[in-house]
């Protein structure tokens, strides 16, 4: 690689697949479950994002969210499943892309499953609330970066590479392939 990463005695990538690329999605979304939700990917309009809140990760690393059937993302997806998550878990790590396809449906025992107290601000009539509908994303690919050891090591190694003028980073990165 002709990167800064030249100059990082460390080892810095590692792409990951199958169960380890999920359970990497699973460690990162659980710190943080907020995210931008990309639509209108592959329309040739400039793509539309908001936040959003994973309800989910399954297993298989799928993505699950609560939406309004009424709204404008619903009618995005219907026309252009192709989306792009975007979170970021802090300042220094927990940052992860995905692009995924969006399957939309209305699933009761789906909404029941994934329904919590809070989200009556947005469906006003509870669990039973007409407008409610289930978003999945399943991956295609996705991208990570990450630190090795934590954010507490992360800074101290970062303080003394600068101090002493060598490239000390505990950062992880790299391709996931669920």
């Amino acid at each position: 690689m002709d990167s800064i990463n030249k100059q990082q005695p460390e080892k810095n990538h590692e792409d990951l697949s199958g169960s380890a690329a999920a359970e990497r999605i699973k460690e990162i979304t659980e710190k943080n479950s907020s995210c931008f939700f990309c639509s209108n990917i592959k329309t040739g309009l400039p793509p539309s994002t908001r936040p959003m809140s994973v309800q989910k990760v399954d297993e298989e690393g799928n993505f699950w969210f609560l939406s309004a059937n009424d709204s404008h993302k619903n009618d995005e997806v219907a026309v252009d499943p192709f989306v792009q998550l975007l979170f970021q878990g802090s300042k220094h790590s927990d940052f992860l892309s995905i692009y995924g396809i969006a399957t939309i449906s209305e699933d009761r025992a789906k909404i029941k499953e994934l329904w919590e107290p809070l989200l009556k601000v947005w469906f006003t009539e509870g669990e039973d609330d007409p407008r409610i509908s289930v978003i999945k994303v399943e991956p295609t690919q996705g991208y990570y970066w990450d630190n090795k050891h934590g954010n507490a090591i992360a800074f101290v190694k970062m303080i003394a590479g600068a101090i002493i003028g060598k490239t000390l980073d505990d950062s992880i990165e790299g391709k996931l392939d669920v």
